[in-house]
């Protein structure tokens, strides 16, 4: 009688493969399950505190602030740890998350990462209390926009692009185009806009007068050292030294179960390639012409 030939030993790369993906499956129906405990905790009797990430470009809002309401209204839920790993992002993003920080009105404490700068010190500056590491890269108050300008490209290969527009400053900005002086007062009268917004959301946030913002908001990034010595900051440490100052500001002083998101929306090839440990990172394009950033 022939020798059977396995399916493993016939097609190893594919056994290998599906190893791998119900090993992943296992892992994330096990996580859905502790997600749909009873309250949401696999201790239900611990008191319970909310965790928000903010990571990476803040180019988007709506997960973040959602994630933020639905604690808010968790009645079981006492406080928040914002945890900020973020370089900044965009302008109107990074403000609807300040703003939902601000209408929290439960105990919040900021905890930065690696760095948390630009647009991510705007999201934390609204806390009752932030954390950073004494390593950490943060500040770098202030605004810059980025105008493309391609023209001499297109002269040497030939194309043209005739534009009609309802005003002068309909295609203020165009990449097919330097651009003119009037233009260019406009933006920068767009610019100092939002950076007064800037300035007064951190001297608020912070108890400082907009005089004292504006002399440490030259774009400068510090380190959380630096930056606790000029105010910008409340205490130096990491993550547990934040969670211990959120305890302290709940009256809470044994053990507590954190509920963290948001969560993040990976496809099966996203989560086998962390598995691989491979990070796939691309840069996107939203199709914009300029565009302003914190």
């Amino acid at each position: 009688m022939p020798n059977r030939v396995k399916f493993s030993q016939k097609h190893p790369f594919l056994f290998g493969l599906f190893l791998l993906i119900a090993a992943v499956v296992l892992s994330m129906g096990t996580m859905a399950f502790f997600r749909m405990w009873p309250g949401g905790a696999i201790f239900p009797g611990q008191p319970r505190l909310g965790l928000v990430r903010v990571q990476g470009s803040i180019d988007s809002s709506q997960r973040v602030v959602q994630w933020m309401e639905k604690l808010q209204k968790d009645s079981q839920v006492q406080g928040v740890l914002v945890r900020i790993d973020s370089p900044g992002g965009l302008v109107a993003p990074s403000q609807e998350i300040h703003a939902a920080v601000n209408r929290l009105t439960k105990p919040l404490v900021v905890s930065m990462g690696q760095v948390a700068a630009s647009g991510g010190y705007y999201v934390a500056c609204g806390a009752d209390k932030i954390v950073a590491n004494p390593g950490t890269i943060t500040g770098s108050i202030g605004v810059k926009a980025n105008v493309p300008n391609v023209r001499e490209l297109m002269d040497r290969i030939g194309i043209q692009q005739q534009v009609i527009v309802s005003g002068e400053y309909k295609d203020a900005g165009s990449p097919s185009k330097p651009l003119t002086e009037k233009e260019r007062r406009y933006f920068q009268q767009m610019v100092d806009d939002l950076f007064r917004q800037f300035v007064e959301a951190v001297a608020e946030g912070r108890d400082m007068g907009p005089e004292a913002v504006r002399k440490l908001a030259d774009g400068r990034a510090f380190t959380g050292s630096q930056a606790k010595k000029k105010g910008l900051v409340d205490k130096l440490g990491g993550r547990r030294t934040a969670e211990s100052i959120l305890k302290d500001l709940c009256g809470i002083s044994g053990a507590v179960t954190f509920v963290e998101g948001p969560e993040k929306k990976r496809s099966l090839l996203g989560v086998l390639l962390d598995w691989l440990g491979l990070d796939l990172a691309q840069e996107v394009s939203r199709g914009r012409d300029w565009v302003v950033r914190y």
